[in-house]
């Protein structure tokens, strides 16, 4: 094998965009005589395929011809809790009618997800958003996909790829200024899983809010599961071991509900002698609370506008850069937190 040969199977189009220093769409473009490439961008791309040897294989060549109109949306969130307020984020950017979108659920297997995405690009989609079911990192599909991929929730381990997520530190930060602004002191905290990202994030923006008021925790944070259950168990555990506590801070909605239920039955008005705070906004959890609950909301319906964007805005040639990019969350303050008049 000589080395022009080695050259030829190493390059992707990825390369020779990086050489001509122009997006992949752009590259794209030129290497399919797409007219709204300007002659010197052009003739710059082509003499990188040339300089890499670069050859799109016949799929690459039907893909990049042209738009298709259809953008595939491949998740790993097996309950839609995440992903259905993305991609109705997503369908809003693409327009009712304009963009089809085409849905899979690869359920967290790897070999599905390799499938869906060989259907996908089969049905020559001119984009892909990937969505995780959580906010830790997951692998990439690789640099060799023939059309814009953006990550969703779920970040891409590699920073070449780009990757929109919540803003889990600010929302924990967010959550803990919204209790001490309440007149709360004591404030203790229960989460999900620790090996989550997003319960670590969260942990780490409450204490540093609390930092900055001179204030701790009380107690250890807990951490166990993302239920009611567990939310019932931890509260209760907590007010018996420390009657000060005069707020708690939740990693997730469904915590907080069971730790409601806990005050309740250990006759802790809430919010008068206990506030209480979730995470996600899942509106029917909630608002059928009692009270109802203060939530911080991550905003996911515009995560997937955002997104949707990007694809849009890497089908036309625009560079739309790499890396993880937090977008805001926001907080909704219902009467778990400050009582109704």
């Amino acid at each position: 094998m000589t080395a022009g040969e080695t050259t030829a199977k190493a390059s992707t189009l990825n390369d020779v965009a990086r050489r001509a220093g122009v997006s992949i769409a752009t590259a794209s473009k030129a290497l399919n005589d797409r007219g709204d490439v300007a002659a010197a961008t052009r003739a710059r791309v082509r003499a990188a395929a040339e300089e890499l040897a670069f050859t799109p294989n016949a799929m690459a060549k039907g893909l990049l011809a042209g738009r298709t109109g259809t953008v595939g949306l491949l998740t790993s969130d097996l309950e839609g809790r995440f992903m259905l307020p993305i991609l109705m984020g997503a369908e809003d950017a693409f327009g009712a009618g304009r963009i089809n979108v085409f849905l899979c659920d690869a359920r967290g297997d790897a070999i599905r997800e390799q499938h869906h995405l060989r259907e996908l690009l089969s049905r020559r989609v001119d984009g892909i958003i990937v969505v995780g079911r959580q906010t830790d990192p997951r692998p990439s599909l690789g640099q060799d996909i023939p059309v814009p991929v953006v990550y969703a929730y779920a970040p891409s381990d590699d920073t070449r790829d780009l990757s929109l997520t919540p803003d889990n530190v600010e929302g924990g930060r967010l959550a803990v200024e919204h209790l001490l602004a309440c007149g709360r002191r004591r404030i203790a905290h229960i989460s999900g899983d620790p090996s989550y990202a997003a319960a670590q994030d969260r942990l780490t923006g409450a204490r540093a809010a609390l930092a900055d008021a001179g204030l701790d925790l009380v107690g250890s944070p807990m951490f166990s599961e993302w239920t009611e259950h567990w939310g019932r168990d931890a509260a209760a555990l907590l007010l018996q071991r420390h009657p000060e506590i005069d707020a708690i801070f939740c990693g997730s909605d469904q915590i907080a509900r069971g730790a409601l239920d806990s005050a309740r039955d250990l006759g802790r008005a809430v919010p008068d002698d206990l506030a209480v705070i979730g995470y996600d906004n899942w509106e029917v959890l909630a608002t059928n609370s009692r009270p109802e609950l203060t939530s911080i909301d991550a905003n996911l319906q515009q995560l997937g506008r955002q997104a949707a964007q990007r694809v849009f805005d890497a089908i036309d040639g625009v560079d739309i850069g790499s890396g993880t990019r937090t977008l805001p969350v926001r907080l909704v303050i219902r009467g778990s937190t400050i009582a109704r008049r």
